[in-house]
């Protein structure tokens, strides 16, 4: 997956209203709850299905750090998914979304003016509209070039352009470059 998925993907492990099960037993116990069987576990976190059953009983608290990996990614992926789901619905209808980007933008500008790529540090609230596109062309199965494109697309609106206030012959945005990008909603 790209920057954005990614960025989406962690936004939706921090609107948690309660923590994850914490201790080992815990979690392996959680995913059973989730997925039915030891086999499926086995499955899905990559160890044999009497690994899983050892760490359901409590006989084996240290897996390799790769598997707890495995483990705490497989938990936080069902952990409160309607928490989560209702999040996505609020920024998509009234609240928006924060993007907190590094990445070197370009962009298409009139004639006499520099048009010339740099890095920038920008922290953006863009509106409920932006949020609900990339949410949809998320869902929609859009790779990560159309959705840095709604987020480019944004920024210029609200941070370049300031709602149409400033360099309105400003056309085309592009982000590239990202050296890291944060969603947050």
């Amino acid at each position: 997956m790209g920057e954005i998925h990614d960025a989406i993907e962690r936004a939706d492990q921090e609107t948690f209203t309660r923590q994850p099960p914490k201790t080992l037993q815990a979690r392996i116990n959680f995913l059973i709850k989730q997925l039915k069987t030891t086999k499926a576990v086995a499955a899905e976190i990559g160890v044999s299905q009497r690994s899983v059953e050892r760490y359901r009983k409590g006989e084996r608290k240290h897996p390799p750090q790769t598997i707890t990996t495995r483990i705490d990614t497989a938990v936080r992926q069902r952990w409160q998914p309607m928490v989560r789901k209702r999040r996505r619905k609020q920024a998509a209808a009234t609240g928006g979304i924060t993007v907190e980007t590094r990445a070197r933008f370009g962009y298409t500008a009139p004639i006499g003016t520099t048009d010339d790529g740099r890095f920038r540090r920008l922290t953006v609230h863009l509106p409920p509209t932006y949020a609900q596109r990339l949410f949809n062309a998320r869902n929609t199965g859009a790779d990560d070039q159309q959705m840095r494109q709604i987020i480019a697309e944004g920024l210029k609106n609200i941070y370049f352009q300031d709602h149409g206030n400033r360099a309105t012959g400003l056309s085309d945005i592009t982000l590239n470059d990202i050296d890291y990008l944060d969603l947050n909603y």
